[in-house]
C-alpha cells in the first residue's frame, strides 16, 4: 500500500499530489516543493485566500494539477509551527498533515506524498501519518474506499535505515487499525467469547511463533478466584473471558506486563447509566484491543523484550443474576472489594488481571483502561492520563512524546486513599465524587504490590465522538497503541 520513491513529483503517474504549505505573514508558500509549476506556486502564494487555503493545521484544498501530470494537486497545512521537521513537534506535524491528506482523500486510487521530510524519522512520520488517515471502517455498510496506494517522494528512497523506518510505520498502522476495528466492532458481534476470538485470530494472521494465546472461560475464572471479572461479567448471558497473549523471544532482555480493560458494553449494570451517549459505552474495551494489538505488533517486528498482555473481558449489563450494589466481591489474591457503584467495574476487572500480570514477576505493569468520565473533565477528549510509580510514569510521558500521542503526568494523592475504606471489606469500588480519575488510579495501585507500574487513563481519546482531525477518524482512535510500542522499543534497545 505505501513505497517510497525518488522521482520528480510532477512526473508522478497518481490520481493526485500532496503538498505542505506553511503560514507566512499574510500568505501561504509551499514548503519543499522547488519542482511545484510556477504558475501553481504563484496560485498558491498570490491567491491562497481567495481559494480558501489558510494553511492551517488540519486544513487541506484541492486545486487542478495545472502542469502536473497528476490530476489534482493537494495542499495540506503546516500552520506557523516549527519550521524544523527533525524535532518532535515537526515530525507530528508532518504526521498529522499527511494524515489530513489521505484522510481527506477517500475513493482516489494513489496519492504521493511530497512533503519536507529531510531524514529517516520524518519520512517514516510521512508514512505512518498517511497510512492513519487511511482508515475507513466499513464492516456494517459501504464507503468510500481508503487511497489505495501511497507514495512517499523522498531522496531517501534507498537508504537502509529509511525503509526500515517506514516498514515499521506499516506494522504500527496496521496495529492502530486493528484496534481500531474492535472499538467500532458492535456490541451484539463483539462480546467476550468473540474478542477472545478475535484475539486468537489476530495472533494466527501474524505469523509468529513466538506468540501464544490463552483463555480463560468462566468456570476458570471463578475457579482461579477471578472476583473481579466474574462479578461485573454476571449480569450478562454472555460470560467473561481472560485472555493471556504472551510474545516470548528467545533472549529476551526484560519482560513487560501489559493489561487492558476490555468491557465490551457498558450499560452501567444495576446502577445504569443515563440513556444519552449509551451507544458509546461499545468503545469501553479499548484498552484492551490496544493491549493486543501491541503484542501483535511487538512480535511483527521481533523486538527482543517479552511481552504479556492480559485483556479483561466481560459485559456490564443488569439482570436478575447482575452484580448489586453493596455486593463484596474477592479479588485473585484475597482482597475483598464492596461494590457501592457497579458502574465503576473496570477497576474490578483491572485489579484481577494487575494481579495476574504481577504474579509473573515483570520488569514493569503497565496498564490501560477508559477508566473514568472524571478524565474527561480533568484533560478533554484528546489528551489521556499517565499515573503510578515516578519512573514508569516518566517513561511512559516520554515514549508519548516520542510516539505523538498526548498524555499527562497526573499524581495520586495519599490524602484520597481514604475515600476507598469500607465498613466491611478491604476496599470500596468509589470513593469521594472529587477527584476520580485519581481515586481510580489509588485504587488499581492497591494490587500492584513493589512492581513499577503505571496508568493510562484514556477515557476521552479512546473514542472520538465529534470531527475527525489529522489522522484521527471519527470512532475508534487506537489511541496508546503507539505509545505502548514505543516503550517496548525503549526497553528493548
Amino acid at each position: 500500500m505505501i513505497s517510497l520513491t525518488s522521482s520528480d513529483p510532477s512526473q508522478l503517474d497518481v490520481d493526485a499530489v500532496v503538498v505542505g504549505v506553511r503560514v507566512q505573514g499574510t500568505s501561504v508558500v509551499p514548503v519543499g516543493a522547488d519542482w511545484l509549476p510556477a504558475e501553481l506556486t504563484r496560485q498558491i502564494a498570490q491567491d491562497g485566500a481567495r481559494l480558501g487555503i489558510t494553511g492551517a493545521v488540519d486544513e487541506v484544498r484541492r486545486l487542478p494539477g495545472a502542469g502536473l501530470r497528476a490530476a489534482t494537486l493537494v495542499v495540506t497545512g503546516l500552520g506557523d509551527g516549527p519550521a524544523d521537521t527533525t524535532s518532535p513537534a515537526g515530525v507530528e506535524l508532518l504526521r498529522r498533515a499527511s494524515g489530513a491528506a489521505t484522510r481527506e482523500l477517500v475513493g482516489l486510487g494513489s496519492v504521493a506524498l511530497a512533503l519536507p521530510a529531510d531524514d529517516a524519522a520524518a519520512v517514516a512520520a510521512v508514512a505512518e501519518g498517511a497510512l492513519l488517515g487511511a482508515y475507513v471502517y466499513d464492516r456494517y455498510h459501504s464507503q468510500d474506499a481508503p487511497v489505495g496506494r501511497i507514495e512517499v517522494v523522498t531522496t531517501l528512497a534507498r537508504d537502509k535505515d529509511t525503509q526500515s523506518a517506514v516498514a515499521r510505520a506499516e506494522v504500527l498502522a496496521a496495529a492502530v487499525h486493528a484496534t481500531r476495528d474492535l472499538v467500532n466492532a458492535a456490541p451484539n458481534d463483539l462480546f467476550p467469547e468473540a474478542f477472545a476470538d478475535a484475539a486468537k485470530a489476530a495472533v494466527k494472521a501474524s505469523g509468529a511463533k513466538s506468540l501464544k494465546v490463552t483463555v480463560l472461560d468462566e468456570k476458570a475464572l471463578a475457579a482461579g478466584g477471578y472476583g473481579g471479572i466474574v462479578g461485573v461479567g454476571q449480569g450478562s448471558a454472555r460470560p467473561p473471558r481472560l485472555v493471556k497473549v504472551a510474545y516470548a523471544p528467545a533472549k529476551a532482555s526484560g519482560h513487560v506486563a501489559l493489561v487492558g480493560k476490555g468491557i465490551t458494553f457498558d450499560s452501567g449494570g444495576i446502577s445504569i447509566k443515563p440513556a444519552a451517549g449509551m451507544e458509546a459505552m461499545k468503545s469501553d474495551m479499548a484498552g484492551a484491543a490496544a493491549v493486543l494489538h501491541t503484542v501483535v505488533a511487538a512480535a511483527r517486528l521481533g523486538l527482543p523484550v517479552a511481552v504479556t498482555g492480559w485483556l479483561c473481558l466481560a459485559e456490564n449489563m443488569p439482570s436478575g443474576t447482575a452484580q448489586r450494589p453493596s455486593d463484596v466481591v474477592t479479588i485473585r489474591g484475597g482482597t475483598t472489594v464492596e461494590v457501592l457503584n457497579t458502574d465503576a467495574e473496570g477497576r474490578l476487572v483491572m485489579a484481577d488481571g494487575l494481579v495476574a500480570a504481577v504474579e509473573e514477576k515483570p520488569d514493569l505493569v503497565v496498564d490501560i483502561a477508559t477508566l473514568t468520565g472524571a478524565q474527561v473533565v480533568a484533560l478533554g477528549h484528546r489528551v489521556s492520563a499517565v499515573m503510578g510509580t515516578d519512573e514508569a510514569r516518566a517513561e511512559l510521558v516520554d515514549a508519548a512524546h516520542d510516539a505523538g500521542e498526548q498524555f499527562w503526568p497526573m499524581p495520586l494523592p495519599a490524602d484520597l486513599r481514604a475515600g476507598l475504606k469500607s465498613k466491611v471489606a478491604d476496599l470500596a469500588n468509589i470513593g469521594d465524587r472529587f477527584g476520580g480519575m485519581l481515586t481510580a488510579g489509588i485504587f488499581l495501585q492497591e494490587f500492584v504490590g513493589t512492581t513499577p507500574w503505571a496508568h493510562l487513563d484514556v477515557a476521552g481519546p479512546a473514542f472520538n465522538e465529534r470531527t475527525a482531525f489529522g489522522y484521527t477518524p471519527v470512532g475508534g482512535t487506537g489511541v496508546g497503541v503507539r505509545t505502548l510500542l514505543r516503550l517496548l522499543e525503549q526497553r528493548a534497545s
